[in-house]
């Protein structure tokens, strides 16, 4: 793999696009957690999410030469990716309405601790009650910490559209998980 490790994205996509066959296997062995990560959050569904990942890394591969240069290569994959993932949400409305449920996904802490796992599944219910748009927003800004320039050429938005999301999301959010929370009963 002669140097592939220390090779920046741009490089690697440089060399997959002349052919070089191990290339784009650096550039996905990368960015495939990070983009799981959002494609689980974007569809709420893990094999909606496998299936958006999968299209969306054979879509880079097969239109590498695409990339211009004008955005990270990460930034051009989330793009991708996302993409995919609001194409497999399209074709299977009925998916938003079961993005909630929990108990297809993964809890990231693995201790005991019922309070934060309820917390973390009510915060899943209410962030698959959102528009997709808002829901995409704080996905990668709020969840995967991107710089709102980055979510802006992501999801192929002006910067301030995407702010105004995010605040309009959290807004709903709050109001949702407000809902949902049983007041505390003091003594």
């Amino acid at each position: 793999m002669d140097g592939l490790e220390d090779a920046p994205d741009r490089d690697l996509m440089a060399r997959h696009v002349a052919g070089d066959p191990d290339a784009f296997g650096e550039i996905f062995r990368r960015h495939r957690d990070r983009l799981w990560a959002v494609a689980v959050r974007t569809t709420g569904d893990r094999e909606l999410a496998a299936d958006g990942v999968q299209d969306g890394f054979v879509n880079a591969f097969r239109r590498a030469e695409s990339y211009r240069g004008d955005a990270a290569v990460s930034t051009w994959l989330h793009r991708i990716v996302v993409n995919a993932c609001l194409d497999r949400l399209r074709r299977e409305r009925d998916v938003l309405r079961r993005a909630g449920d929990a108990a297809d996904l993964d809890i990231a802490d693995t201790h005991d601790r019922h309070d934060e796992a309820e917390t973390g599944m009510d915060v899943r219910a209410a962030l698959a009650r959102l528009p997709e748009h808002q829901r995409l927003a704080l996905v990668l800004v709020d969840m995967h910490g991107m710089p709102v320039s980055e979510a802006a050429q992501t999801l192929g938005v002006a910067e301030g559209t995407v702010k105004s999301r995010c605040a309009r999301g959290r807004a709903a959010l709050a109001e949702l998980l407000g809902a949902t929370r049983e007041p505390e009963v003091r003594p």
